[in-house]
């Protein structure tokens, strides 16, 4: 775990936390909020969009870069609440200490027992998948995602990597690949940046790139869908 390399609990926008790592040299979220940047790209741009011409009652998530388990914490309320079945796959090479993830007071944002449960089986849920109430499963997967493996096939990604500034090999036409690979037919990837670089990788992999309004601090984001 990522306790001794000197990360730091900050507030940002909107008044919701986030963790510093001064080795990335970047918040784990935006500056503009915390809260707002992940309902805004992953919850509402990301799953409430998948669901929202469907009429269905499970779907599965994989998170590239689960950090602090904010948007985790997020979908599980959401799910919870619409009684619909998730699946939920966070792959994270260096999980963040509890004290640390409690010192972000997550708490306040989401529901207690949504809070409750998630605090009480984190550890437990890494690198084993834990039923943490009628509706909702999660696995945080504790390696690199670079050699992440597994032949489940994803509804929604939520790539919630580094900028690429901070760590280029998680952007490179290779590693997209990689994930995409995990994504069915008709499967949604979001994610809060948009660059000309990585809509030309999502259109030479087949994908269905638009151009979508972006959370605080960003004019737009990319959502692609795998046709």
């Amino acid at each position: 775990m990522l306790e001794n390399l000197n990360l730091s609990v900050v507030t940002t926008a909107d008044g919701s936390k986030t963790i510093y790592s001064p080795i990335v040299k970047e918040n784990y979220h935006s500056k503009h909020g915390a809260l707002q940047e992940s309902n805004h790209v992953f919850l509402n741009s990301g799953l409430r969009y998948y669901l929202a011409d469907k009429s269905i009652n499970e779907v599965s998530i994989l998170e590239i870069g689960f950090g602090t388990g904010l948007n985790y914490l997020l979908t599980h309320d959401f799910c919870t609440g619409k009684e619909i079945n998730l699946d939920y796959v966070g792959i994270e090479a260096y999980p963040i200490c509890t004290d640390l993830i409690e010192q972000t007071d997550y708490k306040l944002v989401v529901s207690p027992n949504t809070w409750g449960i998630f605090s009480k089986n984190y550890i437990n849920a890494q690198n084993h998948p834990i039923q943490l109430n009628n509706f909702c499963k999660l696995k945080i997967a504790v390696e690199d995602a670079k050699s992440f493996e597994t032949t489940q096939r994803f509804d929604v990604i939520y790539f919630d990597a580094f900028a690429s500034n901070n760590q280029p090999e998680l952007w490179t036409k290779e590693f997209i690949t990689h994930i995409v690979s995990f994504l069915k037919t008709g499967g949604i990837f979001v994610t809060y940046a948009i660059t000309g670089n990585l809509k030309r990788i999502m259109k030479s992999l087949g994908m269905k790139v638009e151009k979508a309004p972006g959370a605080a601090g960003k004019r737009e984001m990319l959502r692609a869908t795998k046709i």
